[in-house]
């Protein structure tokens, strides 16, 4: 009994951290609970390198991209396709905000933060629509 517990102890060592890694489910929605049209809810996550976020297409018509430079240096850009899911597993530190294409300019955004981060001078800069501007500044003051 005790040789089987230090192995089982060995096997979870041997993970490392991808054993303790967090999937967050995010659904993307013509209106949210709060009656907000055009929503990721959650529109905030705080992730932990190697955690997955898992984009649900609820509501007709949405997908979820990484903005252009709106994610970390070293990181890779990611493209869902319109009412599909897709699942990301976020590996590098930093701050990443996503959009639905299609509705950008209604404000459909959210952000994801990787680590214990700060948000970057930059990233606001560039063309960013008023509506998705103010969903941004909401969702990081959560840093």
């Amino acid at each position: 009994m005790i040789r089987n517990a230090i192995s089982g102890l060995a096997v979870v060592a041997l993970m490392g951290t991808a054993a303790f890694a967090e999937t967050f489910e995010v659904q993307m929605l013509n209106k949210g609970a709060d009656g907000e049209r055009m929503v990721f809810e959650p529109s905030f996550v705080q992730a932990q390198p190697g955690d997955t976020v898992k984009f649900i297409a609820k509501s007709k018509g949405h997908n979820a991209e990484v903005n252009k430079g709106m994610f970390p240096e070293g990181a890779e850009a990611f493209k869902g396709k319109i009412n599909e899911e897709i699942e990301v597993t976020l590996d590098v530190e930093g701050v990443y905000g996503v959009i639905c294409k299609p509705h950008f300019a209604m404000g459909m955004v959210m952000t994801i933060a990787v680590g214990d981060v700060e948000v970057p001078g930059d990233f606001l800069e560039g063309r960013v629509p008023k509506k998705a501007k103010v969903r941004f500044e909401d969702q990081l003051s959560n840093l």
